[in-house]
């Protein structure tokens, strides 16, 4: 078994600190250069540790001031389902209403962007169809908790009611009925979910650690004609939410 990385390493002695209330919620810790002199590491192995933790909740970092030992926090549940489209409501405000939260969520969608390499494979178009892109940020109590950027062929939607994912009749009620309104059924979908770290521009979106731990979830949405007829980019922050997946079990 290959040897735990030095950084990890530390991080666990950290969290083990915090778990015997050697240091407690509100706690400042020793400085970088101390743990380090301690542990026999340097203190670039420190701030490692330092980052992951506080990317994940159990740290903050205060700038100017130190390292802290973070509040207790309850994370958002975020549910995956193929139940979770209603036809007069959101699923991310009934995560939040069940955690006693406001969800909500603001937007910004541009028409005819050209589709980049990658988005058009994931719609089965050529780069540089033009596509709607919607640019989404999920918010808990006013406080932004997911991101997401939708792209759908303008082909599909032009000249119907449904072109703007936020505006006219169907404002708001998600891809599967916006599609239903115009005769498109939508029969599943498709998520790959991968760890990595924020971009600064997310970070600063999320109002998180550079280089936090996210869940960036690539979903792809097909008619029952096997035509992708939305794709979407979605960043979950760690250290917020907590992603659980609903498979359906038929008999």
């Amino acid at each position: 078994m290959p040897e735990q990385p030095p950084y990890l390493r530390i991080a666990d002695v950290l969290r083990q600190r915090i778990a015997e209330h050697v240091w407690t919620a509100g706690d400042r810790l020793p400085s970088r250069a101390q743990i380090a002199e301690e542990c026999g590491v340097g203190e670039n192995v420190v701030r490692r540790a330092h980052e992951l933790l506080i990317s994940q909740g159990v740290l903050e970092g205060r700038a100017g001031s130190g390292t802290y030992v973070a509040e207790p926090r309850q994370r958002a549940r975020v549910v995956r389902s193929s139940a979770r489209e209603q036809p007069d409501g959101s699923p991310f405000r009934a995560d939040m209403r069940a955690l006693g939260k406001q969800g909500n969520w603001e937007s910004r969608t541009e028409a005819k962007v050209p589709a980049p390499a990658e988005i058009a494979g994931r719609l089965g178009i050529s780069e540089g169809d033009l596509c709607v892109r919607t640019v989404y940020e999920f918010l808990a109590d006013g406080r932004p908790v997911q991101l997401s950027t939708s792209w759908e062929p303008y082909e599909l939607t032009a000249g119907t009611l449904v072109v703007l994912p936020e505006g006219g009749p169907h404002a708001g009620v998600g891809v599967v009925n916006r599609m239903a309104a115009i005769g498109i059924a939508v029969s599943h979908a498709v998520e790959q979910p991968e760890p990595r770290h924020t971009t600064a521009e997310e970070a600063s979106l999320l109002g998180i650690q550079k280089s936090a731990l996210v869940t960036h979830i690539r979903r792809t949405y097909y008619s029952d004609q096997g035509q992708p007829v939305e794709t979407a980019d979605i960043v979950i922050p760690a250290a917020l939410c907590e992603i659980v997946y609903e498979i359906p079990v038929g008999r």
